[in-house]
């Protein structure tokens, strides 16, 4: 059962059929989807939701596809973790971890939006994917297509990590680096987005693709118990993550899955690449584009296609926005893994670390619910840390040379 009524402008309102469409035609507004909330609410229950599989399509009725979903049907549903060891860390009451370094199958939250842009591309009768990619986008792409059997065309910059490389070449996909930023990589796939009859997943069917991230807030409201915590902190880089956490309490309120809710949202940014929480902090509606230079590449997007629905969202629930020195991520990257064993890339040592300056300033208070928001595995920016950590000691394989480590130590 599809409750999808078609698309419609952000911007004027201006409704649009189900088709690969992303932009209004008359006021160059971004299109998005458009559901049948009173339709969803007559099937959508906490018992309806609580019965189903634990995978991302427990929500299907609020996400855009029409038939039955074809990908990630194991994906979704990772582990919000009671963060007790970096409650007492940080000083605060309550404070949990959504924690996306373990999405299946690629270790980040863009799973989630592949899965519904993959199953929708195939539904419009796709044949080839495409993407632009600052790398966990790349890995699910090339990942999920091949899954499914699809041909994909993956455009990176040039200078990604080496994990983020091998994770997407191991899967086989045409990936193209392009010598240049995201934003440079961004626009020359709109041009060929423009000549080929490809499904790129954040351009022309970016208004279903987005809708994934929805379920990341879904589930945080489920695993609180049906409840929204007061606080949550978001990595931004297209700013497009933040605006669907919060459409997702805004949903699960009109459908009456939770009461209402009085949570404040914030945007995490790296100091090198921070137009959003730029904006956030002059309090202004215009988003000035950057050139990014951060260790954080995941976020390094200078000018953020959602960047003024992010700040807006920030602005709108309460809440706020805070950006991070390299030095800053890198630590907060150690002290997430040293306190609750959690290896996250440099996106959510930017998330970490904003929420901890966020506490300090008294921004967010101390006695109540935070939630954190980790996007991806550390295992695929490993050079972010290498030498910022210890070193294994060496010995000789006899009791005698450990024993001599020991008395120095």
């Amino acid at each position: 059962m599809s409750c999808v009524k078609g698309l419609k402008c952000r911007e004027c309102g201006r409704p649009y059929p189900k088709e690969a469409l992303f932009v209004c035609e008359y006021c160059f507004g971004p299109l998005e989807v458009d559901y049948d909330y009173d339709r969803i609410k007559q099937v959508l229950t906490r018992e309806a939701i609580s019965a189903r599989p634990k995978n991302l399509w427990r929500y299907r009725e609020l996400l855009p596809i029409d038939g039955d979903p074809t990908d990630g049907l194991n994906s979704g549903f990772t582990p919000l973790i009671r963060a007790r060891n970096l409650e007492k860390a940080l000083g605060v009451r309550e404070l949990y971890i959504k924690d996306d370094s373990v999405s299946h199958p690629t270790l980040s939250f863009k799973d989630r939006v592949v899965a519904v842009a993959l199953s929708k591309a195939k539904e419009f009768g796709f044949d080839t994917v495409a993407c632009a990619s600052t790398g966990n986008l790349a890995n699910s792409v090339a990942c999920q297509s091949a899954i499914a059997g699809l041909k994909r065309y993956i455009f990176i910059p040039a200078d990604l990590e080496a994990g983020k490389i091998i994770g997407t070449l191991i899967y086989n996909p045409t990936l193209v680096a392009v010598e240049g930023n995201y934003d440079e990589v961004n626009r020359l796939c709109s041009e060929v987005a423009s000549k080929y009859n490809w499904a790129f997943v954040n351009i022309n069917i970016r208004p279903y693709y987005a809708e994934g991230s929805k379920t990341y807030g879904y589930e945080i409201l489920e695993q609180l118990g049906w409840k929204a915590p007061r606080h949550i902190v978001v990595p931004c880089a297209g700013g497009s993550l933040i605006t669907k956490i919060w459409k997702s309490i805004r949903e699960f309120e009109k459908l009456g899955l939770i009461e209402k809710a009085h949570t404040k949202v914030y945007a995490a940014q790296a100091a090198g690449c921070a137009p959003i929480v730029t904006a956030i902090k002059e309090n202004s509606e215009i988003i000035k584009p950057v050139k990014p230079k951060t260790i954080a590449k995941s976020l390094a997007i200078g000018n953020p296609a959602d960047g003024i629905y992010a700040a807006a969202t920030a602005r709108d629930s309460g809440g706020g926005g805070e950006d991070v020195s390299d030095d800053e991520i890198v630590e907060a990257i150690k002290l997430l893994a040293q306190t609750e064993g959690i290896f996250t890339e440099t996106a959510g040592g930017v998330t970490l670390g904003a929420a901890k300056k966020l506490i300090e300033n008294g921004k967010i208070p101390k006695d109540e619910s935070i939630v954190v928001s980790i996007t991806g595995n550390g295992l695929k920016t490993q050079e972010a840390v290498a030498d910022k950590i210890g070193k294994p000691i060496r010995i000789k394989p006899n009791i005698a040379s450990f024993e001599e480590h020991v008395r120095r130590h």
